[in-house]
């Protein structure tokens, strides 16, 4: 499907057959290394490339950098003892970093690169202080999706069961200085890093293929821009940071159909191009089915009540980093969805935090509220009965949430619908309004260096890929800041990587 603007939506049926590179009868532009798409990974290994002193041309199909990347919340998980972690009076270690996200992440996460991307974090923090960014040293303290302040640190699930019992809790979460999203500040800074070291950028150039020489080896891209075909040659490698493949109807149906129908988080162009060139050269991929799921219910309500399924039933415990009861709630438990709070749990959350989101139904006992929502007579009875028994104690046995946020819920009594209202900025959001967004996980099987592996474990030669583009450190799970800082990271670890050859 032809687009009206160059680098527009392509459809997932165009061919992505390699090129042999005999074929190719000149090149528009040949460089050292080739870095296909100008989000957070592209820009963090262009600018290492660079760095080491390649010759690096970066091909972004828009009109300008920051794809996904620069519409983000601006979350960086980071730890192990950064700066601000100690500054806030937190201590932390390496360990435990991964011995949180092991878990959070899993199961299966990838712990080869989880365990080098943990070890590396505080450096990878520097790395981002040295780009420009800064960072409050002062800390958010209550569940959130982003805090709209300028607090350089945030809890990310770490102090919820059952992680505090595997770690020791350290919040991770760490936001550049804006009161908003920062994923735009982030990317200007990586952008004109990448610029200062060297690295050149074609806008409005959509890759269309992979050129392969006589040995396999990939040796360029072909692309298009403004209706002209062109070749462009990599003499060290070529580097996909592309994105997902949410916006991708196909690919969805094929390895991910619990998104199809529901909103996107990105920038609308993550359409799985560069995993479909790489997979056409037969490269391996990990993980598709994998995607990070957000309801857009804040977590702000959710903690001071209760999140129940369409029986009136809890599920989970609701301190935890939303995206985890999110994705319990669409992939385990029967619909809608609602978040049950009182008069006082309501009222008690400060108006800035509320987004505007008031209670669809009312009711004076929970009779009321469980004819309104169509539940069975009683769930809810049985269910708030049981939570403020213990909760009057200060325990929840069941699901275990923090004693913070326990008290005997009183009537009047509301329910919320999770799917109205905020809607959270991982990664942009193009499904605003519909309460169910998400984005894929899933993607190339990569080493930690970048080096992208075919279907038989070996390297396909002179390619590398990094960002949602790879399959990065997750495994079933995912926590906000994972995206930015493992594309940042493991986009370094390609660039230099291809600038060696």
């Amino acid at each position: 499907m032809s687009t009206s603007r160059p680098g527009g939506p392509v459809s997932a049926s165009r061919p992505v057959t390699p090129v042999p590179a005999s074929s190719v009868s000149r090149y528009d532009a040949e460089t050292d290394v080739l870095v296909v798409g100008f989000g957070c990974a592209g820009a963090a290994a262009a600018f290492e490339a660079a760095s080491a002193g390649a010759e690096v041309l970066v091909l972004e199909r828009a009109g300008g950098p920051g794809g996904s990347s620069a519409l983000s919340g601006g979350e960086l998980y980071l730890g192990g003892g950064t700066p601000v972690q100690t500054a806030c009076g937190f201590q932390d270690t390496p360990d435990d970093m991964f011995a949180y996200l092991k878990a959070a992440l899993g199961p299966h996460a990838d712990e080869e690169k989880l365990r080098v991307y943990c070890d590396e974090s505080t450096g990878h923090f520097q790395w981002f202080v040295d780009r420009g960014l800064t960072f409050e040293k002062s800390l958010w303290d209550a569940p959130t999706w982003m805090p709209l302040s300028k607090d350089g640190l945030m809890w990310l699930g770490e102090n919820a069961w059952p992680y505090n019992t595997v770690a020791r809790p350290a919040p991770r979460g760490h936001r550049c200085a804006t009161e908003s999203y920062g994923g735009w500040l982030i990317m200007e800074k990586l952008v004109a890093a990448a610029g200062a070291a060297g690295a050149l950028t074609h806008t409005d150039t959509l890759a269309t293929a992979l050129i392969v020489d006589d040995d396999g080896r990939v040796v360029g891209v072909t692309a298009r821009s403004y209706g002209e075909e062109r070749a462009y040659r990599a003499r060290k490698g070529v580097v996909l940071t592309t994105g997902g493949f949410v916006d991708n109807e196909e690919m969805l149906a094929d390895h991910a159909p619990h998104l199809v129908g529901h909103g996107r988080i990105s920038d609308g162009l993550d359409d799985g191009s560069g995993i479909r060139m790489a997979s056409a050269t037969g490269a391996a991929t990990r993980r598709m089915s994998v995607t990070e799921i957000a309801l857009t219910a804040l977590p702000a309500m959710a903690t001071r009540g209760m999140l129940v399924n369409g029986h009136g039933q809890r599920f989970i415990n609701e301190d935890v980093y939303p995206g985890l009861y999110s994705v319990a709630a669409v992939l385990t438990q029967p619909g809608p969805y609602w978040v049950i709070v009182d008069e006082e749990g309501y009222e008690s959350v400060p108006e800035a935090e509320r987004w505007g989101v008031l209670p669809q139904f009312v009711g004076e006992t929970l009779a009321e509220l469980e004819e309104e929502l169509g539940m069975p007579a009683g769930a809810l009875e049985s269910t708030v009965g049981t939570y403020n028994t213990y909760a009057a104690k200060g325990q929840d046995p069941y699901f275990h949430k923090d004693a913070r946020w326990l008290r005997p819920l009183k009537a009047p009594f509301a329910a919320i619908d999770p799917r109205l209202g905020f809607n959270p900025g991982e990664s942009g959001n193009t499904g605003a309004g519909t309460g169910i967004a998400g984005f894929t996980l899933g993607g190339l099987r990569t080493t930690v260096d970048g080096a992208v592996l075919n279907v038989s474990g070996t390297a396909v030669p002179g390619l590398f890929a990094a960002g949602r583009a790879a399959s990065g450190i997750h495994g079933e799970g995912y926590i906000s800041g994972t995206s930015l800082g493992d594309g940042t990271f493991f986009g370094r670890r390609a660039g230099v990587a291809a600038a060696r050859g």
